[in-house]
Order: structure tokens, then C-alpha cells, then sequence
């Protein structure tokens, strides 16, 4: 893809707009080509970059950075979760997160335990009260559910939560948190899925 990399200057900060579409091999071998005319754009100063548009995964953002740094020593800031979880969502909780990636884990998660991964996690076992999951993606579990699952941790709301039975106290699915009255007549029923329907409500079922 041509063109998908724009460069701008905002309020005393260098903004690099990363086409949404773009593949990131195509991103990388814009920003190739850029580099120099930012570092002309550079000489002696020392303005934050600050990269925006598409959500990036952690090794795509190490990629990025690592290829500025080489030219440019300045601080780099994206504007993109770096990290898993409720709090490192900063923008875009409607994008879908396009990824064939699973990780899958055989054995219960005690408590204590957590387990993260950018894509979708598979848990063959239960997942005990104090022991954690997130993903980017889906996660499925094979087993009972009682500790705290968060899908979609990077803002893709059509994550989903599927277990033998949800008996947790707390779920998420990308910015929404579910809290569940374990005490309630309401969940006295089995519930198996979490998702997102279109009135944006977490349901549990």
C-alpha cells in the first residue's frame, strides 16, 4: 500500500498517522523511505513523535520504534494499548483485532496465576478464583471459570468468553466489565458465554 504513512506537525509534537488498512510490511518499508526526510524535518530538535491510526501490536510497535531510533534520538509515544488490560486501553474500543493467533494452555490456572497473549487463549482445565486471563482476541475454557477473564483487552468488542460454566464474580470484554452477584437468585442458572450484543451490553448466557 502506497502512501499510508502521513507526517504532520501538532502543537509541538511530530505526528506520524499510520493508514488503519496498511499491512506491516508495507508500514516498514514506508517509513524506510520517510525516515530521512523526518530526519531533515529533525536536525537539532528534540519534538516527541507521537504515532496514531492504526492499533499496533507490541512487536509491530518494537519494529517501529527501532527503525526511528536508529535515525532520530527522541521520545516516541503511540497511541495504541502497549499493554493488555482494562487500563492500557487509550482509543478505538470498536476496532476488530484481525489475528489467527491461539495459545493454548493445558492444566487449571490457580490462584495467583495469569496468563496473557495477543491473539486468543484456549485454557484446557478450570480457571480458579485469583488466577487471571486476558487476551486481544476470544477466550475459551475448557473447564469452569471463576477467576477474571478480560477478551478483547485491546478494544475489540466482538471478542467473546466461552466456558463450561461462567461462576466468576468479574468479567470484561474490551472496555466493558461485568460485575456478577455471586449471591443473586439471577445466576443460579449455568451461564457458558459473554458477549457484547449490538445495544454495546455485556451479556452473559
Amino acid at each position: 500500500m502506497n502512501n499510508c504513512i502521513s507526517i504532520s506537525i501538532k502543537q509541538n509534537q511530530v505526528v506520524i498517522k499510520i493508514d488503519e488498512a496498511a499491512e506491516q510490511r508495507d508500514i516498514i518499508s514506508e517509513l524506510k523511505k520517510k525516515i530521512l526526510e523526518l530526519k531533515n524535518l529533525y536536525k537539532e530538535d528534540k519534538t516527541p513523535i507521537l504515532i496514531t491510526g492504526k492499533i499496533l501490536k507490541n512487536k509491530e510497535m518494537d519494529e517501529i520504534q527501532s527503525i526511528i531510533k536508529r535515525f532520530l534520538n527522541v521520545q516516541i509515544e503511540f497511541d495504541s494499548p502497549k499493554v493488555l488490560g482494562l487500563h492500557g486501553i487509550k482509543k478505538s474500543f470498536y476496532k476488530e483485532i484481525a489475528t489467527s493467533e491461539t495459545k493454548f494452555h493445558k492444566g487449571a490456572l490457580r490462584s495467583g496465576q495469569k496468563i496473557e497473549f495477543e491473539g486468543s487463549i484456549v485454557i484446557i482445565g478450570d480457571v480458579n478464583a485469583g488466577a487471571e486471563v486476558i487476551a486481544s482476541e476470544n477466550i475459551v475454557i475448557l473447564g469452569n471459570l471463576r477467576g477474571l477473564a478480560h477478551a478483547g483487552a485491546k478494544g475489540n468488542r466482538d471478542a467473546i468468553i466461552e466456558a463450561v460454566e461462567i461462576n466468576s464474580t468479574q468479567i470484561r470484554i474490551a472496555d466493558i466489565v461485568k460485575e456478577i452477584e455471586i449471591n443473586s437468585e439471577k445466576i443460579r442458572t449455568i451461564k457458558t458465554s459473554a458477549y457484547i450484543n449490538d445495544k454495546e451490553e455485556l451479556i452473559l448466557e
